[in-house]
């Protein structure tokens, strides 16, 4: 009898065949992409953790591999909005859209971070996409 699952019998979340990584290493890759932006972020780098993420995982989950995509241009968009917002300051409207953009990431990358943890699909507004 054939086992449409794969040689081990394993799904994935998301119904992926992943006979390398169980459900919850493939939770724990996608949580990792999106809180690992918060390791950086503070010198304008939060795109290198989830790129890491990515790089490691590329193969093994495509669920966790969808997740560090996303996350990797959010924060990509965000450091392109960033650098618009800096060049703003020159005219005040800077000062507040840094804010805006502060506030924002922080409860966005907690809202991936959540979805992934649910094993849910979590895409983020206002993102350029650069990486598929």
């Amino acid at each position: 009898m054939n086992n449409p699952t794969g040689p081990t019998g394993t799904t994935g979340p998301m119904g992926s065949i992943n006979p390398s990584m169980s459900p919850d290493a493939e939770r724990n890759w996608a949580v990792a992409a999106h809180l690992s932006s918060f390791a950086a972020a503070y010198v304008a780098l939060g795109f290198l953790g989830p790129l890491v993420c990515m790089l490691l995982i590329r193969d093994r989950s495509p669920f966790a591999r969808r997740h560090a995509v996303e996350a990797l241009n959010f924060n990509l968009s965000w450091l392109i909005y960033l650098v618009v917002s800096a060049v703003l300051i020159f005219i005040v409207v800077g000062f507040v859209l840094l804010a805006a953009l502060g506030i924002a990431y922080l409860v966005l990358v907690i809202m991936g971070s959540v979805a992934a943890s649910r094993g849910e699909e979590f895409r983020y507004p206002l993102t350029i996409r650069m990486v598929s």
